[in-house]
């Protein structure tokens, strides 16, 4: 069993009960436009059980106070609430805790990357090996460091069902590349990458891997030390926690050879006007104040996504897109990108005739959210030729009815688009 695939839930657990799971979700009980929501956007944000806004709430009502820097319980609540936070993703990711950076999401962590490991050793020649399907946030700091250091992007190209070319993908790793930065799981695509396989090849030939978590965290297993990358990143309000927050994991040996990326409070243990010592990693990385009541309330997140077990909400969601997409490859004219073996729950789709923002708009007016435009991946549209897509990205706390519901919807909007 490779590290994208799940581990199934013990035959003894009862199945969970979906209903009153989505009754959690405050959110998910009101209407939009005068009709229930359907919400099919969870790639781009995830809703919020009770659980994680009342944790913030405490926070805030309870023990509102700086960490790190105060002898008063107050100050040692808050630095134990967040420090906790960091120990209970370790877990969650089956990683050590100092070798994890709290930040604001996966585009600092990458960024975080390319700024304190990447730019200070590629040179003139190396190569930065980027995939088709990568997200902005995994390609653009990639061309501001080789503009910086004359290093050069190759990509990895894919297959026309959204699938990596891993024949292609290894002969691309040559000599002369340095880094290589892959999806866990496509945003647009929902293809769920090998990149226990890749990680490990890249290793074998001296590659530094980079690994983009956002969309797989949220919805299935990730076991850190199974999948053998290098550098690890993902987003907090994906994983049904608040927004500005997120993480970055690293080898130790990375953290401990990268200099700071920000300067400022509490990543120092010592300045003077001639010079500064830094503080230890992770907290090396952490400049000023964080999210404090973020973390508060992605701990509480990652103790709720535990507790229904990311194997049976892995399985529930794929259940959900077995659905919709049956659904939708009966209706005519429409076209579905993506049909790896292998998929999140994400279904990036056109209709014949149709612009993706009108056809969006009109769903909303439906009560349907799904997101329409270019999802942060320009190069993988120009792959497939097309200008924008709908995507229709589910979550555990969906339901059958609520995809019936979006395909009665998505036939009235046809009709109205003629």
């Amino acid at each position: 069993m490779n590290a994208s695939t799940p581990a199934p839930a013990p035959p003894h657990e009862a199945p969970a009960d979906w209903a009153r799971v989505r009754a959690d979700f405050p959110l998910l009980q009101r209407a939009v436009h005068g009709k229930p929501l359907v919400y099919f956007d969870s790639a781009n944000t995830a809703q919020k059980p009770a659980a994680v806004i009342e944790a913030v709430d405490d926070y805030y009502r309870r023990f509102n106070a700086n960490v790190s820097r105060a002898v008063h319980q107050l100050g040692a609540e808050a630095t134990e609430a967040y420090e906790g936070a960091r120990k209970r993703l370790a877990r969650f990711l089956n990683v050590r805790a100092d070798e994890l950076v709290l930040c604001s999401g996966t585009t600092f962590a990458i960024n975080l990357v390319a700024y304190s490991w990447a730019l200070p050793r590629l040179t003139a020649g190396d190569i930065i090996l980027v995939s088709r399907m990568e997200h902005h946030a995994n390609i653009v700091p990639w061309q501001l460091v080789a503009q910086r250091t004359g290093a050069t992007i190759r990509v990895a190209e894919i297959h026309e069902d959204g699938t990596l070319d891993r024949e292609a993908l290894d002969r691309a790793m040559t000599p002369d590349v340095k880094l290589l930065a892959v999806a866990h799981v496509s945003n647009l695509l929902g293809t769920v990458n090998p990149v226990r396989e890749i990680c490990r090849e890249a290793r074998r030939r001296g590659i530094v891997t980079v690994v983009d978590g956002s969309q797989a965290v949220p919805h299935r297993p990730v076991d850190l030390q199974a999948i053998g990358c290098d550098f690890y990143a993902f987003t907090g309000h994906k994983v049904c926690g608040p927004t500005g927050t997120g993480a970055l994991w690293a080898r130790r040996e990375h953290l401990e050879a990268m200099p700071p990326f920000l300067g400022g409070g509490e990543m120092i243990k010592e300045v003077s006007f001639d010079g500064t010592v830094f503080n230890d990693p992770p907290h090396r990385f952490e400049a000023g104040t964080p999210n404090i009541a973020g973390f508060v309330g992605l701990t509480a997140a990652i103790d709720y996504l535990d507790t229904l077990g990311m194997a049976r909400i892995e399985a529930r969601e794929t259940e959900l897109l077995t659905h919709l997409t049956e659904a939708l490859d009966a209706e005519p004219g429409v076209r579905i990108f993506g049909r790896a073996p292998e998929k999140a729950a994400v279904v990036s789709f056109l209709v014949e005739g149709a612009h993706a923002h009108d056809l969006a708009t009109l769903l909303d007016l439906e009560g349907v959210a799904v997101r329409s435009g270019q999802h942060c991946a320009h190069p993988l549209l120009q792959f497939y030729g097309v200008a924008a897509t709908c995507r229709a990205s589910l979550a555990f706390y969906n339901t059958h009815d609520e995809i019936e519901t979006f395909i009665a919807a998505l036939r009235k909007v046809r009709t109205l688009l003629g």
